[in-house]
């Protein structure tokens, strides 16, 4: 059995400045997707320019950030947020939520399409793939915090959080960083490389990012305030989860009936 190497989660600290190792991460995950971002702009089917892929990737991130930070506060602890509103401020305590994050980063992802005349799933179908590396680093800072873990194992791998109890656990948020983060991002990748039908992109994301979560979602300790939402198995990830994955493989269906290519 492994041992959780209980990492302190604040990296620097100088006087009353503290960088949190979860902060970091969001740094990694949102410059890993402008450097991918110019890496997209040299396909000879690429609809963003270099200077372009900046500007959204700087509206994505405070759609992360607020999306994310809100959609916690809405979908998992309303109440203790209400009782006190400045605990929303603290981010690097971590609380942030994937769905949150996500329609945070579509309406982001809308209004620099407004004012640029960008059609809204050209820009969902060119940033899709620069999203899971981002994935997998905000997870890493999950296992970081010790937060997230999973459901007790006896499998060989499993990893006893000592702040949590004396069993042995998946290490989900792990788990999570290789399926949502770099298997998703090999897939996207490689099917991105040749023209695809407009749609079709955004659609496989959502499937696969739904996929992946919804799977894992099995061996992920429930919210303890929150637990399981029906049937004694359904969590609040996997139900948030579902209409991403319905939304998926509409946008699939649409894209390969219009089979209206990418410019």
């Amino acid at each position: 059995m492994l041992t959780h190497p209980q990492i302190n989660p604040i990296l620097l600290q100088i006087g009353p400045l503290k960088i949190h190792w979860y902060g970091v991460m969001y740094l990694i995950g949102f410059s890993l997707a402008w450097w991918l971002g110019l890496k997209r702009t040299q396909q000879p089917h690429a609809t963003l320019t270099p200077e372009q892929v900046g500007d959204i990737v700087f509206y994505a991130a405070l759609g992360v950030i607020f999306g994310g930070r809100l959609g916690y506060v809405l979908f998992y602890d309303l109440p203790t947020y209400l009782a006190n509103p400045l605990l929303i401020l603290q981010v690097w305590q971590g609380g942030m939520s994937f769905h949150g994050g996500l329609l945070g980063v579509l309406i982001a992802i809308w209004v620099y399409g407004h004012h640029t005349g960008k059609h809204f799933f050209e820009l969902t179908d060119f940033i899709a793939p620069l999203v899971p590396l981002g994935i997998c680093a905000g997870r890493i800072g999950n296992f970081i915090n010790g937060e997230l873990w999973g459901r007790p194992t006896d499998l060989p791998w499993g990893m006893i959080f000592p702040h949590v109890d004396t069993l042995p656990r998946h290490p989900s948020q792990l788990y999570q960083a290789a399926l949502e983060g770099v298997a998703l991002f090999i897939i996207l990748w490689w099917f991105s490389q040749k023209p695809r039908p407009t749609m079709a992109v955004s659609g496989l994301f959502l499937i696969g990012m739904g996929a992946f979560r919804f799977s894992v979602e099995f061996v992920r300790t429930p919210d303890a305030h929150l637990g399981f939402i029906a049937f004694e198995w359904l969590t609040m990830g996997q139900l948030l989860t579902l209409p991403m994955l319905l939304a998926g493989i509409l946008l699939m269906i649409l894209a390969y009936r219009n089979k209206n290519t990418e410019l």
